[in-house]
């Protein structure tokens, strides 16, 4: 049976945006699109500030990326990318010591898709530089749907092994570590392209937001012990974790999990653990991606909604 198909039709850029400050960033600047380009990128972007400034300058969008609190500047440019642009990034980063530069374009010259390469490939592997291309697209009379089309991105695994290893840092376990949550990471991206996951790093934790500041998930690997882990942590937060130990009975029965109520000085953390055959053995990897995934959505829907009553 013959079926009609719809024509993909792509609109300039300044046809819905006219001008880049009053038009795009304060487009992007809203939560629901900030959301857009975080979820492409994997980076939990919270605003700070627009037209931030920077002596004489201004930065379109100043922020910082969610648990962490690292340092985000997002130039845009509805044009093709230029050595003017090019420099802005450079000195807006240096002015908020910034660890996560994006530049946003219309489309992009060869010679500055090279220079944010080398930029990356010779910063340190705390510093993260992202080219993304900007796109509207039309089916027939819709509305215009924007599309993030990354054009370079960090690679971490190699700017990782490339700064430990120059510093002689890069152990064997740390380099175990940094893979295993690559593999991590694209595993559960394979299976939910919605969820948002920072870069992996060689260490023994890997954080995962819950959409808000006060708390995150954070999943946890013991070599020595062969354990997994998924915790809610929360950094500096007395009054939640109480509010929360007040419910431990229906959160644990909602979890279908014990847990472990910890309260330390600054720091409380709700966990639970898990003990595996070999960590790192290639055979047990799916079972261990899948628990650690599955736990993360668990918490973040339990703990998630006692949050949000928190909050209120």
């Amino acid at each position: 049976m013959k079926k009609n198909l719809a024509t993909l039709k792509k609109i300039d850029l300044r046809d819905v945006w006219g001008h880049e400050a009053f038009g795009f960033t304060r487009w992007l600047s809203e939560p629901d699109n900030l959301t857009l380009l975080s979820d492409e990128i994997g980076v939990e972007i919270k605003l700070v500030q627009t037209e931030a400034n920077v002596g004489r300058f201004n930065v379109d969008i100043l922020a910082e990326e969610e648990n962490s609190g690292r340092k985000i500047i997002i130039e845009n440019q509805l044009e093709d990318t230029n050595h003017d642009h090019l420099g802005k990034i450079i000195t807006y980063a240096s002015g908020y010591d910034a660890e996560i530069i994006i530049w946003i374009v219309r489309d992009f010259r060869e010679e500055h898709q090279k220079a944010i390469d080398w930029l990356n490939e010779h910063t340190d592997e705390n510093i993260s530089f992202f080219l993304i291309k900007v796109e509207l697209w039309q089916i027939e009379d819709s509305k215009p749907a924007p599309k993030f089309d990354i054009v370079v991105s960090p690679n971490e695994w190699a700017k990782t092994i490339k700064n430990t290893t120059t510093s002689g840092e890069l152990t064997n376990t740390k380099l175990q570590q940094l893979e295993f949550w690559t593999k991590f990471k694209a595993f559960v991206l394979n299976k939910d392209t919605k969820i948002s996951l920072q870069s992996p790093r060689p260490q023994h934790w890997y954080d995962v937001s819950m959409g808000t500041s006060i708390s995150h998930v954070g999943l946890t690997v013991n070599t020595r012990e062969n354990l997994i882990g998924c915790e809610l942590y929360i950094p500096d937060n007395k009054d939640l974790f109480n509010y929360l130990m007040e419910n431990k009975s229906q959160i644990e029965q909602e979890l279908g999990e014990r847990c472990d109520w910890v309260s330390a000085a600054k720091a409380s953390m709700i966990k639970i653990k898990k003990s595996v055959n070999g960590l790192f053995n290639q055979e047990e990897s799916i079972a261990i991606y899948s628990w650690l995934y599955e736990k993360t959505l668990s918490f973040q829907k339990v703990f998630g909604k006692y949050i949000r009553e928190y909050k209120k």
